[in-house]
């Protein structure tokens, strides 16, 4: 087959406009995005393709259990089930498409080395695999990469380089090094081998949940829910593919909007995995073709999710991977009730630190944690009747400060602010009007 070598803008143009032209479910002639920087049309991603991945794969990369959950299904209404990628050695499924590329690679580019520019998932699945197929791995990280990601990633025995604000020059400065050192770029969510690697979890679904009605899917660059839509369609077009993102990325629903691949604006957001800036042309040529439907939530419901994760099922899960829990929490997927839905757990790399944050966050969002200031008697006894009151409807203080200096004229009184752990909303309704009796004054912080 011959090979063209086009620039990305025009690229981009060729693949939007001839997409409608492509025939069949399972293959699509796409891009590749590894090698030396340049981009080469004619390599397909083909069901066949995510096959060879798997039998590729096997051995390397387990198949990750995907249990029944009855307390999610107690809270969603539906039948629940969760595929668990977080069980991966390095905690993501990025593992899937960083073996499969790897053991791709010429036996040339093997011995010279690959590079990525990665804050997180992809780098440590490349360098935990290329450790073990003896591929030398170098990543570009910017400097907003959590410590925790860069100290395992160097464990693991990748050569990691700090370089940039940014994805973008991280990736620019990978680039050069692609040139200068003849090193294999390895994308992290668009390159065909990468994306039929993240395709093999399409088909354990298929056979651990064979009855599956949905599968709800984190998007980020697209990689992943290409490949599993590619998978799932091909062999069962009745299950539906749901993608869901947060509100603070939104790539795949821009790229909807604008019929191509656009740039969105970083963004804080607990889903970290998801903020890509953009979604991948090759993924995206995919996963519009397969893609159900697509939802966005809310930090608060991340959050959440990620607390009943933790609570009801026992296992630790990333902000990207809470997204199929916060879609179904949030009821825009009431249509789902009593179907079998499976939740693509994508991993568990969540800093100890953002964790207990996001604990906290979850638990006032959950009506579980609040905080409120009472003015009391600066008297003896004026804060014991406060904690009194607090006892006696059922709450349990959890922290209480005092504030003098910015407590008004009266210097007889003080403003107590308390931090209190209740039941749910209804209990803190309840606590603020048993002060509010007692002739407490309450200012509730939101």
């Amino acid at each position: 087959m011959k090979k063209t070598v086009l620039s990305p803008a025009l690229l981009a143009a060729t693949l939007f406009l001839a997409a409608p032209c492509f025939e069949g479910p399972a293959t699509f002639f796409l891009v590749s995005t590894c090698g030396t920087g340049g981009y080469t049309v004619g390599m397909p991603v083909t069901l066949k393709d995510i096959r060879a991945a798997q039998r590729r794969i096997a051995g390397g990369v387990i198949v990750s259990p995907c249990p029944e959950s009855i307390p999610l299904s107690e809270i969603t209404g539906a039948r629940i089930v969760c595929k668990l990628d977080n069980f991966q050695r390095t905690g993501s499924f990025k593992e899937r498409g960083a073996r499969n590329a790897l053991l791709l690679l010429s036996p040339a580019a093997k011995q010279r080395g690959v590079i990525a520019a990665s804050a997180g998932n992809h780098a440590l699945g490349l360098a935990y695999h290329g450790r073990l197929l003896g591929v030398p791995v170098t990543v570009v990280m910017p400097d907003y990469a959590p410590l925790v990601k860069i100290t395992t990633c160097q464990r693991l025995g990748a050569n990691v380089l700090i370089h940039g604000k940014d994805f973008a020059e991280a990736r620019a400065e990978a680039d050069l090094l692609v040139a200068s050192r003849n090193l294999t770029y390895i994308h992290g969510f668009d390159a065909p081998d990468i994306i039929a690697g993240q395709g093999t979890m399409g088909l354990e679904i298929l056979k651990q949940v064979p009855d599956a009605d949905a599968i709800i899917c984190p998007i980020g660059g697209g990689g992943l829910i290409a490949g599993l839509s590619l998978a799932v369609k091909s062999l069962r077009p009745r299950v539906k593919v749901i993608g869901v993102e947060s509100v603070s990325t939104g790539n795949y629903a821009a790229a909807l909007q604008a019929g191509k691949p656009v740039t969105v604006a970083r963004r804080p957001t607990l889903a970290d995995g998801l903020a890509t800036l953009t979604v991948g042309s090759n993924a995206f040529a995919l996963a519009r073709r397969h893609v159900d439907q697509v939802v966005s939530v809310t930090e608060d419901w991340i959050s959440l999710a990620i607390l009943r994760m933790l609570e009801l099922e026992k296992t630790v899960v990333e902000g990207a991977a809470a997204t199929p829990l916060a879609a179904m929490m949030s009821g825009q997927m009431h249509r789902l009730r009593g179907k079998k839905v499976v939740l693509v757990v994508c991993g568990g790399n969540i800093d100890p630190a953002i964790l207990s944050r996001v604990i906290e966050k979850g638990l006032v969002h959950d009506g579980r944690l609040t905080r409120f200031t009472a003015k009391i008697s600066d008297r003896p006894g004026g804060l014991a009747v406060l904690c009194r009151v607090i006892a006696d409807a059922g709450a349990s203080i959890k922290d209480i400060a005092h504030d003098r200096a910015f407590s008004g004229p009266d210097v007889s009184a003080v403003h107590a602010v308390c931090t209190v752990e209740t039941r749910d909303h209804a209990h803190i309704a309840a606590l603020h009007r048993a002060l509010k009796r007692h002739g407490f004054p309450l200012v509730v912080e939101k």
